[in-house]
């Protein structure tokens, strides 16, 4: 079955274009489908029955912790993606998930950040040591809503200040621009012209524009890391990552009057429902206003 879906997974890279991040993710998804059924003795494709994909989705609730229902349906999207692309490519006769549907996802509202409280994440960010790293990329996170993947795949060459753009690489692979203010602008030059130079003296032709002490490209898991200590010394009581400053972003765009569209265009969404989950308000905002412009408050 390994054979399948290496052929899955180069189909998807070539012709479907998708990002490394979701290759990824389907590969491990299939290596973890692929094992469940080898413990059932199910080798070939041929060979499996939705009870097979029902069972492997039943088993991961029962992990502890157990899977998210996001986890979960992007596992069967794996697996029907999978037996989708066999079934066309006449590699089997039928396909055990034609019938399976996608658990319906209840939309969460995103946590966000206040203006206070990510003025209180900055500024638990000392100059000292990396520091102008550090802000420059919190800046960027939040000033540009990029995603953190976006935010580690950037390059010298991706920041315009001339123009005041960033250029970033996406989902899918897709391009966008983005405007880079004031505040983020400069955190980046004072990194670019005050740290980075000692960072990358044994690597001077990396063209990386965030790097650790090595002078090697920054990790994800490291910009984690980094924002959950600066979270912690500035006091702030929820559980943040680098989406949430995403999260913020986009929710501050709106609670200020911007577009949706224009938003959405920011954030790089292909589906306009997908940003509208922004457009939610805080609780003492909604009951102002209802005090403010009910008839019996």
């Amino acid at each position: 079955m390994q054979q399948q879906i290496d052929e899955y997974l180069t189909y998807l890279r070539l012709e479907r274009g998708l990002s490394r991040a979701t290759h990824e993710g389907y590969r491990c998804d299939l290596r973890q489908f692929r094992q469940f059924l080898a413990g059932r003795n199910t080798a070939a494709p041929s060979q499996v029955r939705a009870t097979d994909v029902r069972d492997f989705l039943d088993a991961l609730r029962t992990l502890s912790p157990p899977c998210t229902a996001p986890t979960l349906a992007r596992k069967l999207a794996a697996i029907k993606g999978l037996f989708k692309f066999l079934e066309g490519q006449r590699m089997i006769e039928r396909n055990p998930t034609a019938f399976l549907q996608t658990p319906r996802l209840w939309r969460q509202i995103p946590t966000t950040l206040s203006v206070s409280e990510i003025e209180q994440l900055l500024e638990a960010i000392s100059p000292e040591r990396l520091g102008l790293r550090d802000r420059a990329m919190l800046e960027l996170l939040y000033g540009c809503g990029l995603r953190v993947s976006e935010l580690v795949n950037l390059n010298i060459d991706s920041c315009h200040f001339d123009v005041g753009f960033v250029r970033c690489v996406g989902k899918g692979n897709k391009e966008r621009i983005v405007p880079l203010g004031r505040a983020a602008s400069d955190a980046l030059r004072r990194y670019l012209d005050a740290q980075r130079p000692t960072l990358t003296a044994r690597h001077p032709l990396v063209t990386s524009l965030f790097v650790n002490r090595r002078g090697t490209r920054l990790t994800r898991q490291r910009v984690w890391q980094l924002l959950r200590r600066y979270a912690q010394a500035g006091a702030i009581a929820k559980v943040i990552g680098p989406h949430t400053l995403r999260h913020s972003f986009a929710t501050h765009l709106l609670e200020r009057g911007a577009d949706l569209r224009v938003v959405q265009e920011l954030l790089g969404h292909a589906n306009i429902s997908t940003t509208q989950r922004y457009t939610h308000v805080d609780r003492a905002r909604l009951k102002s206003i209802h005090q403010r412009f009910h008839p019996r408050p």
